[in-house]
């Protein structure tokens, strides 16, 4: 079977063009690796709750149940998702891992573990979170040491006994040090100074000032999103600022080496410890897809607004891909929906 489109990778930027192609009624099938529907949010630490309310946490179409001004957590994400597939009936078809994308003369070919599927478009929705990074000098640890990327982080249980260094100063390292720091002595190492927002301002989400003031739709080309998009990720909420004043947490510059079982940063000072949680963020990986001329020398898709020199070859969900929210629950079925009009 020739599809129009097959979209690859069922998460929120897969599920937001999902719900576009039924609008068009175009004959498409979304492939993902995964087992369920939002098993990516499933798995993350239990304790994960989004900074964003339930009235900016939502795709296209359907609203998240609940109190609009509340917090979801990512189970609750996670069983959205997958009610939103089952709402707007989009065929997913689940186990499937890609192995190679080919352009040929008229069509495009998908090699997967499930057999091949030949297309007219095809959509890369697989997201910014792909392959957790590590430095290469973690491997200098000892054995001894439980090193966890804070993508296989869930709750504290899983630590040994001892002291705890979070490495990263993102909102995950921020909310993962917090939740240690209860139970045992926990660093935290950043490379740069911390910017904290608040989670509201009143009685208002800062989401919603945001919105008020034209920041969520900012785009990537303007001087707004220019200086956004230059300046670090704050941390919205005052839990870690509370803890460094109370020294529940303890702060330290950026890693620079590490040797068994120590850790040293850039200060020149070092530390021993029992477990180290690598909140370094992800890298992606697109050796898959066999058309070389898409990409820049470091493997980064080229493109504008997702749409790649390639004619048919899109992606959705990228950093940035035009707004501060393009890789967002609220603000991915922007992109969708102007993917849409552009391909078809």
């Amino acid at each position: 079977m020739l599809y129009d489109v097959l979209v690859i990778g069922a998460g929120q930027a897969g599920l937001s063009m999902g719900y576009c192609l039924k609008k068009k009624k175009l004959n498409f099938l979304i492939l993902d690796k995964g087992s369920e529907i939002g098993h990516s949010w499933k798995n993350r630490y239990d304790s994960l709750t989004l900074f964003t309310p339930r009235t900016y946490s939502s795709l296209p179409g359907l609203s998240l149940k609940g109190e609009e001004k509340q917090y979801p957590t990512k189970d609750e994400i996670s069983d959205y998702l997958s009610l939103y597939a089952k709402v707007f009936s989009i065929p997913i078809q689940l186990n499937t891992t890609v192995t190679k994308l080919d352009k040929e003369e008229n069509c495009f070919r998908l090699y997967t573990n499930q057999g091949e599927y030949q297309c007219k478009n095809v959509i890369v929705t697989t997201g910014p979170f792909q392959e957790p990074y590590i430095p290469e000098f973690s491997q200098n640890l000892s054995e001894n040491i439980l090193q966890l990327h804070s993508s296989q982080y869930k709750n504290p249980s899983q630590l040994q006994d001892g002291t705890t260094l979070v490495v990263g100063g993102g909102n995950s390292g921020a909310q993962i040090a917090v939740e240690i720091s209860n139970k045992r002595n926990v660093y935290l190492s950043v490379g740069q100074p911390i910017r904290y927002l608040p989670l509201d301002i009143g009685s208002k989400s800062i989401f919603w000032w945001f919105d008020k003031l034209g920041v969520l739709k900012a785009n990537v080309n303007s001087k707004v999103g220019q200086f956004i998009k230059h300046k670090p990720d704050p941390i919205f909420g005052f839990e870690l600022k509370r803890q460094l004043k109370s020294q529940d947490i303890i702060i330290k510059p950026r890693v620079t080496t590490t040797d068994r079982n120590r850790v040293s940063f850039e200060n020149a000072t070092s530390l021993e410890v029992s477990n180290v949680i690598w909140s370094t963020g992800f890298k992606s990986d697109y050796r898959w897809i066999n058309i070389p001329s898409i990409f820049n020398e470091v493997g980064t898709p080229l493109h504008n607004r997702g749409i790649t020199t390639m004619k048919g070859l899109c992606f959705l969900g990228l950093p940035w891909q035009y707004r501060r929210g393009s890789a967002l629950l609220h603000g991915v079925g922007y992109d969708a929906e102007y993917l849409i009009k552009k391909l078809f």
